[in-house]
């Protein structure tokens, strides 16, 4: 029986490495460099990724710490319909100790450590508040290209002195985020995406494909990105991958 067990530990750490050598080159190579790089603390101590079509969570050094077995996935973040859920038991899973994650059509939170604790119901859900937040900057298109202004101090189009950011890319989109005074700027130019700040300088260089435009950098501090269109994985604003 021993030997049978050592047999077996071994066919399964096989299975492990030929697993892990077929995920995307991107995410590769992006682990392969977790070595050499500094944890960023700023980032989520869990974080999304997918593997083999399917959605776990690795740490901040890629290390896989939830098994990809989930057809979507969340971050550990609050949930503002169940932290005010008329079901007072369930409102703990509101919390950012847990996180939202789908599998066979079917809602649940997760624990840290992968277990699930919650399956939704509506009748257990309440209504957030609508929370708005105006912008202080805004996009601007002149003459096919994108800038960025500042509503409150623009008045004429024809003075470049006008512009916080002078029309230059083929796309601009301002990401959502806590700083309103210094927003990542998602911008477009020779077809290929990159990450620029108010000042007009380069974050994430233009190597991308697309960049998504959600909640990442609000939620996390990350970056959702492709090299090829279709295999996205997240980077932190150091342009290292996750």
């Amino acid at each position: 029986m021993k030997k049978f067990l050592q047999i077996l530990f071994a066919l399964n750490m096989l299975f492990l490495t030929a697993q892990s050598g077929s995920d995307n080159a991107s995410v590769q190579l992006a682990a392969e460099s977790q070595e050499h790089t500094p944890v960023n603390r700023d980032v989520p101590e869990l974080i999304p990724q997918q593997r083999n079509g399917s959605y776990g969570f690795v740490d901040r050094k890629g290390n896989i710490v939830i098994r990809p077995e989930y057809s979507n996935v969340g971050f550990f973040t609050e949930d503002c319909n169940l932290l005010n859920s008329p079901n007072a038991k369930v409102r703990k899973f509101g919390s950012d100790q847990f996180a939202s994650v789908r599998k066979g059509g079917v809602d649940f939170r997760i624990d840290k450590k992968g277990k699930r604790v919650y399956q939704y119901k509506n009748a257990d859900l309440a209504k957030c508040p609508f929370e708005f937040k105006k912008q202080r900057y805004f996009s601007y298109i002149r003459q096919g290209y994108y800038g960025i202004i500042e509503e409150t101090s623009f008045t004429n189009p024809e003075d470049y002195r006008n512009y916080i950011i002078y029309p230059q890319y083929t796309y601009l989109h301002i990401m959502e985020g806590d700083d309103l005074n210094n927003p990542m700027i998602i911008a477009s130019r020779n077809n290929r995406f990159g990450v620029i700040d108010i000042h007009n300088k380069v974050i994430i260089p233009f190597e991308y494909s697309d960049i998504k435009r959600n909640y990442s950098w609000k939620l996390a501090r990350l970056f959702e990105v492709t090299k090829d269109g279709k295999n996205y994985y997240y980077i932190d604003a150091k342009n290292k991958g996750y």
